[in-house]
């Protein structure tokens, strides 16, 4: 089954303005963030789908290919979808939707979601140990589990509930990763649907293909991971584990 790989681009960021233009290790974040996912060779083809022609400009320098989508789509999945209507990308089975300000994305994660799709699940994404001490960071979206691995709630509180401080709660809580996969099908379904009241609640596009009834599938990893980069702050810290990460290497 062939996989599309497609990473939404958006320049009107709200919380962090212009983010993938912004420099990561003197590289712009959305460079940065398609290299690394270029570099872990788990997708057939890559591209880039953003609504602004600065973005495709730098992203065709760095050797990357940029489509340039239409400027009125409420979420990257929206985004993702359009592009997976071009001619040229209907021979792909799965399409792989990564997050633009992911620029640790853990390989496993894109592995894992992908696998998910291909065992039968609607949509496949993952999730990374979260220390509960940042459970309650609303900029960390949880994940609830079923037995099979299915994602039963997203949320930016702090899931499952810790009725008694008392009890531990150490592997309760799970870090849900900014990527997707999809069957084509499910694709199409998922923005077919109107936005649901608890993405519109919670600001989390995949409760509505939750609440519409697409399963997706949860590949959990094994160590907890960088968040992403939706802040100034996050920024810096990114900034700070690149500059960790390559003097470790050295």
């Amino acid at each position: 089954m062939s996989v599309l790989g497609v990473i939404p681009a958006r320049l009107a960021s709200t919380r962090l303005p212009h983010k993938p233009l912004q420099l990561l290790a003197g590289e712009p974040l959305v460079v940065r963030v398609t290299r690394r996912v270029a570099s872990l060779a788990v997708v057939d083809e890559l591209v880039v789908a953003t609504e602004a022609p600065e973005v495709a400009e730098v992203v065709r320098r760095a050797g990357f290919r940029p489509i340039l989508t239409r400027d009125t789509h409420p979420t990257g999945t929206d985004r993702v979808a359009e592009v997976t209507e071009r001619p040229e990308f209907a021979g792909y089975d799965i399409i792989v939707n990564i997050q633009g300000d992911e620029p640790f994305v853990p390989g496993p994660a894109i592995r894992g979601s992908v696998e998910r799709v291909r065992r039968g699940d609607d949509v496949g994404t993952a999730a990374a140990p979260l220390d509960p001490r940042d459970a309650t960071d609303p900029a960390r979206v949880k994940v609830v589990l079923d037995v099979f691995g299915r994602a039963l709630y997203f949320s930016r509180a702090p899931i499952p509930f810790l009725r008694d401080p008392s009890d531990s709660a150490a592997g309760l809580y799970w870090q849900h990763l900014g990527v997707y996969a999809y069957s084509r099908a499910a694709l199409a379904r998922w923005v077919g649907f109107p936005p649901s009241p608890l993405e519109l609640a919670e600001r989390l596009e995949q409760l509505r293909a939750l609440q519409h009834g697409l399963t997706i599938g949860v590949a959990r990893l094994e160590a907890p991971v960088l968040p992403g980069v939706d802040t100034v702050d996050d920024l810096r810290r990114a900034e700070a584990h690149w500059s960790a990460t390559q003097e470790t290497s050295r």
